[in-house]
Parts: structure tokens; C-alpha cells; sequence
């Protein structure tokens, strides 16, 4: 027996001595666990979702039941759709499954799990939404930002009735709304141009690509998530454009913060006038040095965590969302473009963090109040 065979076999016995108790236990008390289907060796269950994964979670929980187990690489998963069970798991131990599992998008998007959403349960998440809550979005400060709302509604409403008569995507008019509002309140101006002529750090159209890009990688199966062992070789790609999105999100937010700084430290009597103003005066706080710690990049990091805590305040987006319709719909007529019929308006979904539609909305408004009120 040559040296190789040798060194093969003993660890074949080393395995089976260390392995072989446990494996032989497991089988004499089974865990009692869901029904689900057979799981493929390495890939699990992935086979069986398809291109729109609520639906083929939908279509599975019809055969196994409310309750089931899947395998998803070499993780397994436990699904439920029994509104008693979601309420055990959401609000009864809801702090035992708060923290969200360590996956690429959180380690390179949001500077290595830093942002609220990402970070795990725990005194640095409890600090933060802390001052989540009681700084960034209480009532207080909100109203505050009001006007900010109401100038940038008018100007959506200016930019509808300068295009009467055109098709538009509705799409990119909302989201032109609601970037302006954000960047705002958080930010303090509008950090991009609506063209290339104009002096900002990105344009409108690389700033909404970056956000797209930002949720879609959020939102993406990756696959050296659910199977680590292949976690290197990027089969995907999916962690190279990561790394590539948050280069280009490191460059917007040194900006901004030095900008901020440099306001700072040339005003007599400074007073935050927006939330990255608020962030770096709470970060000269010695009692929030080990929640600034908690991020790579403090500069970016603040950067960061505002915004995207922004884009997922859902009551503040629901209320501009309401407020963009009901002006949308009171202060125009709407008509499907020429030539296009009711039946030929598409609504097939596309998964992602959020559902979103496969197809754009497109129509052509026409002022219906008096000319005055548009300017």
C-alpha cells in the first residue's frame, strides 16, 4: 500500500468513528419535521422554483401543505403560510428571528451588515433604530420637511403638463418624484442632474440606475449564499457588481459628507437642516462611538443608512404616493397612447426584493383644470 492509499484510508476510519455515532443516532430519533419534497444532492429544492418564486412557493404549499420544509442548497428552509404560525414567528419570538442570515448583499451593499435592515439583533440594532425613531422619523421632524413635499409636487405637476399631449412612462416620473423628495429631506438639496450639462455628482439617470442596481442585487438568488463551498467562483456575478456598485455609491457619499462638512465648519452657529446634517452631529456624541464603529466606512455608512431607511419608511411612501395619484388624477385627463387598447396593457410580474411589473405603464395626459394652476 503506497503512501497516498494509506493517508486515504485513515482518514476514511477517522471519519467514520467521529461521524458514523452521530449518523446512526439521527436515524434512531428522527426529528419530527414538515412535509416537503426530496431534496437533490447540492442544489436541494432550487429545481422546483421558477422564474417567479412567491408563485412556485404558492404551488407547492398547495401539495405539502400550510407548513413545509425545502431545502435550498446546503441550507434547509422552513415555509409557512399559516397566518397562526407567521404570527408566532413575526410577533410572539419575533426577537429570535430578527436578525436576517449573512448573505453577499448585505456584506458588500451595506457595508458589511451596518445598515438597520441587514444588522443583526442586537445592542448595535437596538441603538440604531433607536435613533431611527426618535430622531430621523418622528413626527416632529417630519413635518418639518412638509414644504419640501409640496414644492416638489408642484414641480411633478409643472413636469406633467409641459409633456401633455406625449406618451410617458409613468414610472420614471414617479420615480424622478420620489428621488427628489428623498434626497431632500435626507440629504438636504437634490444631488443629481437632470442632464449632463448640469454640475452634480451623478445625473438623474446614473442615480436611478445605481438605486435599481442597488435593489436588484438585494433582491437576486445568489448562489454562493445557499451553497458557500462555490461562495469564490462567483458563478453569477453577482458579487463583482456588488463590489462595483458600492465603489460607485463610496464616491456619491464622500461627497455628500464632505460637502456637509465643509458647511459645518464655515457656519457660525451650525443647525442641522437635513438627516446626514443630524447624523454627523449625533456622531460627535462620545456615547454613539461604538454604533458609528459598527460600520467600514463611517462617512458612507451614515451616507447610506439614511437613505435606505428612507426608502423603506412605508408610511411616508404611502402618504407621497397618495398625494402623487390623487394630483395625477384630479389634475388630468388619462388616455392610453394611439393605437393601444385596454386588453394590450401588460401586467405580468417580475420578482425582486418588491414584485414589480414585467411591463412599464404608458399614457398620455391632457390638462383638464385651468392653465394657471399648472404653473
Amino acid at each position: 500500500m503506497d503512501a497516498f492509499s494509506l493517508v486515504v484510508f485513515v482518514l476514511a476510519w477517522v471519519f467514520a468513528l467521529l461521524y458514523l455515532p452521530k449518523i446512526l443516532k439521527s436515524r434512531r430519533n428522527p426529528l419530527k419535521l414538515p412535509p416537503g419534497p426530496k431534496p437533490w444532492p447540492i442544489i436541494g429544492n432550487f429545481d422546483l422554483l421558477g422564474p417567479l418564486p412567491h408563485q412556485s412557493l404558492h404551488q407547492l404549499s398547495l401539495k405539502y401543505g400550510k407548513t413545509m420544509q425545502l431545502q435550498f442548497g446546503s441550507y434547509p428552509v422552513f415555509v409557512t403560510s399559516s397566518l397562526d404560525i407567521a404570527k408566532q414567528i413575526l410577533k410572539t419570538y419575533d426577537h429570535m428571528f430578527a436578525s436576517r442570515p449573512q448573505t453577499a448583499a448585505g456584506k458588500y451593499t451595506t457595508y458589511e451588515y451596518s445598515d438597520l435592515a441587514w444588522a443583526p439583533y442586537g445592542p448595535y440594532w437596538r441603538q440604531g433604530r433607536k435613533i431611527y425613531l426618535t430622531e430621523l422619523f418622528s413626527a416632529k421632524r417630519l413635518e418639518s420637511y412638509e414644504y419640501m413635499r409640496i414644492e416638489e409636487m408642484r414641480e411633478f405637476t409643472r413636469r406633467l403638463y409641459r409633456n401633455c399631449g406625449k406618451t410617458i412612462e409613468l414610472k420614471d416620473y414617479l420615480s424622478h418624484y420620489t428621488l427628489s423628495i428623498i434626497s431632500r429631506i435626507v440629504l438636504g438639496k437634490k444631488y443629481f442632474s437632470a442632464s449632463e450639462s448640469e454640475k452634480e455628482i451623478v445625473t438623474l439617470e446614473e442615480f436611478q440606475e445605481m438605486l435599481d442596481e442597488l435593489f436588484l442585487l438585494n433582491g437576486v438568488l445568489n448562489i454562493g449564499d445557499w451553497i458557500p463551498w462555490l461562495d469564490f467562483l462567483d458563478l453569477q456575478g453577482y458579487v463583482k457588481r456588488m463590489k462595483k456598485l458600492k465603489v460607485r455609491f463610496d464616491r456619491f457619499h464622500d461627497h455628500v459628507i464632505d460637502e456637509h462638512n465643509a458647511k459645518r465648519k464655515a457656519t457660525k452657529n451650525w443647525q442641522p437642516k437635513d438627516m446626514v446634517d443630524l447624523l454627523l452631529q449625533l456622531a460627535d456624541d462620545p456615547e454613539l462611538e461604538d454604533l458609528i464603529a459598527g460600520g467600514t466606512d463611517t462617512a458612507a455608512t451614515m451616507g447610506d443608512w439614511s437613505m435606505s431607511e428612507l426608502l423603506k419608511k412605508p408610511q411616508l411612501f404611502k402618504r407621497m404616493i397618495l398625494v402623487s395619484l390623487a394630483n395625477m388624477l384630479h389634475g388630468f385627463t388619462w388616455e392610453l397612447p394611439p393605437g393601444m387598447k385596454p386588453e394590450d396593457v401588460k401586467r405580468d410580474e417580475v420578482f425582486g426584493l418588491a414584485t414589480q411589473r414585467k411591463y412599464p405603464t404608458v399614457a398620455v395626459a391632457k390638462p383638464r383644470l385651468p392653465l394657471h394652476l399648472y404653473n
